[in-house]
């Protein structure tokens, strides 16, 4: 004997569930796209972090050549052009040009440090490009 439903129609799917997949899809693939544009800061602030460290160890070097770091008066320029004013370093030797950020700022340097006062800071201002914006990165920072 065999058994036969009311409903024997074929099966498939209708426009409107077709439509709202669609939708679904459109609203995933949205979002995938917005979190793919967050994802080129990322480097940014590598490269910023290795510049500092290179700068780090510039200031190093200065400091053993020169006997201390630069006053934040003379700042970082003082690794390119050997300082005029006191403290004047015993021995120099400069580097040919300072790196700006990877958004295009110069890097900040405090002596002493704000995080740590017994050294010095480098910072740079982010992607903002304001000192104390919430997206600043400094030397001093846990890396």
């Amino acid at each position: 004997m065999k058994i036969t439903t009311k409903n024997n129609r074929k099966k498939g799917f209708t426009l409107m569930e077709m439509m709202i997949v669609m939708g679904i899809i459109a609203v995933l693939a949205g979002g995938m796209i917005g979190l793919l544009g967050d994802f080129d800061e990322g480097p940014k602030i590598q490269k910023a972090e290795n510049e500092m460290r290179a700068l780090s160890a510039t200031l190093l070097q200065y400091k053993t050549l020169g006997g201390r770091y630069p006053t934040e008066e003379q700042g970082l320029e003082a690794l390119v052009t050997k300082p005029t004013k006191d403290p004047i370093p015993r021995r120099h030797s400069p580097i040919k040009a300072l790196a700006k950020d990877p958004w295009g700022n110069d890097y900040i340097y405090k002596m002493p440090g704000t995080k740590d006062p017994t050294t010095y800071e480098i910072i740079s201002m982010g992607a903002d490009g304001v000192e104390g914006g919430g997206d600043d990165i400094s030397s001093q920072d846990a890396q």
